[in-house]
Order: C-alpha cells, then sequence, then structure tokens
C-alpha cells in the first residue's frame, strides 16, 4: 500500500516514471551516501588530514558494508535524519582502531544534501534526454504536418486560420528554452556539500579548501562553498521542473481541446470508458495538464524550504524531502506521456 501516486502499484502506470523514481530509492540514497563517506576518507588522505591505514580501511569497510536498515529506520525516528545511525554501523564495521576516522570533518547534512545532488545528477540527465525526445517528436509532426491549415483561438473562440506549424512552435520552444536553462543551472546545481557541523569545517583547519576540492573531483560533482542553508539552486531547480511541467501542460490542454472538436487531430490509442465503447478518451492529454498542475502547487512548498533559520534547519530541510523527489518524477513522466501522445498522433490540421 502506497499513499504516493507516483510508486502506487496501479496509478503509477500513468503517473510515474520507473526510471526516475529508481533515484529516490532508499538502495540509491545509500549508495550516495557510502560514495560520499568513501571519497572523503579518499580526500582526506590524499591531503593528510587522515593515515593511508585508515583510509584503506575505511574504503575495505565501505566494499563490504551493508547497513542494516530496521536500525536505521529507527534511528531516522530518533535523530531526524539516518546518518548518525548510518555511521556508527560504518565504524563498528571498519572497527576501533579505525573507526573514529569515518564521516571525519563532515556532518549529516553533508552526507544528505551531498547524496541528493549526486542522485539529482543521474535524474537530471534521464529528464535531459526526455526533453530532447520531446523535441524531435515535436519536429516531426512539424515535418509531416506543418504545412496544413488549423484554426487559430484566441481567449477560447475561433480567430483566424493558422499553420499546424505555427501551433507546433509554441509547443516546441519552450523546450528548447527549458533545455538552454537547464545547461545553465547545472553548475550551480550539482555541486557537493561538505561544510561540517556548522559550514567552517573547523577540524579541517588549513585543508579544508583543498580536501572539499578533491572530494568534489572523486564525485563528480563541482566544487562550491558549503550551502548548508542556502537552498536557492535547489529551489531555482524546482521552477525549472514546474516550467517543463507546465510547457507540456499547455501541450496536452491543446491537444485535448482538439480532440474534443474532433476535426482537426485524430488520435490512436484513446482510453477507453466502461459505460461507453464508443469513446476515445484523451488520457495522457488530461494527465499532462494534471501534473502541470501537480508541479505548480508543490512550487510553493519549495519556496517556503527557502527559509533555513540560522546555519541549519531541520523543518525546511525536511520539507525538501516531502516535496522535490516528486516533482522530479511528475517532471520525468510528463515527459514520457507527452512523447507518447505526439507519437499517438495520426494527422493534424486539414
Amino acid at each position: 500500500m502506497t499513499v504516493s501516486p507516483f510508486d502506487h502499484p496501479l496509478l503509477s502506470g500513468l503517473l510515474g516514471d520507473e526510471e526516475a523514481a529508481r533515484h529516490f530509492s532508499v538502495e540509491a540514497d545509500i549508495a550516495a551516501m557510502l560514495s560520499f563517506e568513501r571519497a572523503l576518507a579518499e580526500a582526506e588522505v590524499e591531503e593528510g588530514v587522515i593515515s593511508h591505514d585508515a583510509g584503506a580501511a575505511i574504503v575495505k569497510a565501505l566494499a563490504a558494508f551493508r547497513p542494516d536498515t530496521a536500525k536505521l529506520r529507527a534511528g531516522v525516528a530518533r535523530d531526524g535524519v539516518v546518518v548518525p545511525e548510518l555511521v556508527r554501523q560504518i565504524r563498528a564495521a571498519v572497527g576501533r582502531q579505525y573507526g573514529e576516522f569515518v564521516h571525519f570533518g563532515a556532518t549529516s547534512q553533508d552526507v544528505v544534501d551531498t547524496s541528493l545532488v549526486l542522485r539529482l545528477s543521474a535524474a537530471v540527465e534521464h529528464i535531459g534526454l526526455l526533453l530532447s525526445e520531446n523535441i524531435v517528436r515535436f519536429t516531426g509532426l512539424e515535418e509531416e504536418f506543418g504545412g496544413r491549415a488549423l484554426m487559430a483561438v484566441t481567449r477560447m473562440q475561433p480567430a483566424i486560420s493558422i499553420t499546424v506549424a505555427d501551433r507546433i512552435a509554441s509547443w516546441r520552444a519552450p523546450l528548447e528554452r527549458h533545455q538552454q536553462r537547464l545547461n545553465e543551472q547545472s553548475g550551480r546545481l550539482l555541486v557537493a556539500q561538505f561544510g561540517g557541523a556548522a559550514g567552517t569545517l573547523d577540524k579541517l583547519g588549513d585543508k579544508a579548501p583543498a580536501v572539499r576540492a578533491v572530494l568534489a573531483a572523486r564525485l563528480g560533482l563541482g566544487n562550491a562553498p558549503q550551502w548548508h542553508s542556502q537552498r536557492d539552486a535547489l529551489a531555482e531547480f524546482a521552477g525549472w521542473l514546474s516550467l517543463v511541467a507546465g510547457s507540456l501542460g499547455k501541450f496536452g490542454q491543446d491537444v485535448a481541446l482538439l480532440a474534443q472538436a474532433g476535426t482537426d487531430v485524430r488520435l490512436s490509442g484513446g482510453g477507453g470508458s466502461s459505460a461507453m465503447p464508443h469513446k476515445q478518451n484523451p488520457v495522457k492529454a488530461e494527465a499532462l495538464v494534471a501534473l502541470a498542475r501537480f508541479n505548480a502547487t508543490q512550487l510553493a512548498g519549495m519556496h517556503q524550504a527557502l527559509v533555513h533559520e540560522q546555519e541549519r534547519s531541520g523543518a525546511a530541510w525536511t520539507l525538501e524531502w516531502l516535496i522535490l523527489p516528486q516533482m522530479v518524477v511528475t517532471t520525468a513522466a510528463a515527459l514520457r506521456l507527452a512523447a507518447e501522445l505526439a507519437g499517438q498522433i495520426e494527422s493534424l490540421g486539414h
């Protein structure tokens, strides 16, 4: 049983995206957190913060480490975050001699936030491919039907004759701009988090900048100063997700209205009705509208999560956990549905 439609055993067939959701599984999260701890140990060995023997012991233990997830769950209920219990288990696996060097100089937020960014990096790659696919689909529709006539509709009233290419441009051009926006945002979003207890990396002294640079490089992320209470890059990305879903919602709304008129578009594979066998409902088009509205609603919550009091906020941080994964999966699902819907257009215009 689930309260989320995105991984619901039934609803996820329409509203979910398995590839995007995979990056928010507990397995992906733990793997990314362990990658952080391994890269941190290696960076601290490289910069002389911990000994080679300590680093080797940590890396060896992590290679065979399998967490006790029941204890992790209990740890989250107790501590509000998984890292204290996870680090306790890793230290036990490393052993008493070198266990104290696990997680040295870091804090829970460094691990959780960097895990998120690592997984967002993979999700962004997936979403980027889906975005490109939609642009290709719209280009194909323009090549096939672009010269045909279509009645423009302004304020829900017939206006003047336009071409199908004119309408398709209003679908494709925003997606091309979203590609540019994503490329520009990625440098701010896909950066490691490493600040220690209160953002000052006090335990590392003058070696802190070098350790952070090596850590980021080993993880394949950008190197930036800590951003514990500075959540603008995540809010900016959430805004981008809402923009993409909104643009696809416009496409879905247009197709639903064209299908309602019944003469300007012909779709294959519409949804059936239990009471009216003759109907071919524009299910994917309707879902695109719903997903656009869902992301627009969630965006307000991500902006609320910008308010991190002082050096760290447990409340605002938790709010991000509730919202951002769903926005990512929503956007991926919308892109998947839009590409499928474009592929179902058998005729457009006249």
